[in-house]
């Protein structure tokens, strides 16, 4: 995990950049296959309280709404999280390190994609610390997935997400909880197929940085081209097999 924390103002300017188009940016943001593995993970009852940390658009909470009895969305980026409203039954624009939650309020608390861009310590802990005795932190996040791949890996995703300010192994999530405060954590694998091409062009980032990324499948190691099942379109067009972790801890 990464140890140098990006100032707060940096993840809002980005992320306000790519509110527009952010829905849209990636296979894996509507992804029905992705969205049944949290609900599975999860577990909503018609009685729980959830939590939606760093809800963004809010494409995390619309699965819950309905499902669930309550449902809170937390975020700093007015751009994105205006988006949210019509499925959150309360809107708080609150960092994930200092939530405004009394202890053991929410049974299930929910974080995808967003720890990469906190203090994810604090974040973390802040999650567990909310949560009710039993209840299920759920973090999602992009993974390399092990040594061969994670230093052009994380190359990648750093010039994606200038932001950016921490980068995972599927153990760095199942820590985050346990030294957060969880009794248990498991991690699962999801895989993501995605265009490297349309999965760049976020909005907030300028051409050559989108080019940075190119150069580094072209040049990939063997090793990460196995990994990520790196395949070729239209010449330089690339498509690959990303991985998440699902890290699911019990309070």
């Amino acid at each position: 995990m990464g140890t140098t924390i990006t100032p707060e103002g940096d993840a809002l300017k980005h992320f306000t950049a790519r509110a527009e188009r952010y829905d849209r940016s990636s296979h894996w943001c509507t992804d029905p296959v992705l969205a049944d593995r949290v609900l599975a993970l999860t577990e909503p009852g018609p009685t729980d309280h959830v939590l939606d940390v760093a809800c963004g658009t809010g494409l995390v909470s619309r699965l819950f709404k309905g499902r669930a009895g309550r449902v809170v969305g937390a975020d700093i980026t007015r751009a994105m999280y205006e988006q949210a409203k019509p499925y959150l039954d309360e809107l708080v624009e609150t960092p994930a390190e200092s939530l405004p939650f009394e202890d053991n309020s929410f049974d299930i608390v929910v974080c995808r994609q967003g720890t990469q861009f906190m203090d994810d310590s604090a974040a973390v802990k802040e999650m567990v610390r909310v949560a009710k005795p039993g209840g299920r932190i759920l973090i999602v996040n992009l993974c390399a997935y092990g040594d061969e791949d994670r230093e052009e890996y994380f190359e990648i995703l750093r010039l994606r997400n200038p932001a950016r300010c921490n980068f995972y192994m599927r153990e760095d999530l199942e820590r985050l909880l346990t030294e957060g405060g969880c009794s248990e954590a498991t991690v699962h694998d999801h895989i993501s197929v995605e265009d490297v091409d349309a999965w760049s062009d976020n909005g907030a980032i300028e051409e050559s940085r989108r080019e940075g990324i190119r150069a580094v499948y072209r040049d990939a190691s063997k090793p990460f081209s196995a990994l990520h099942a790196v395949a070729t379109e239209d010449g330089d067009r690339f498509v690959d097999n990303m991985l998440f972790g699902l890290a699911l801890g019990i309070k």
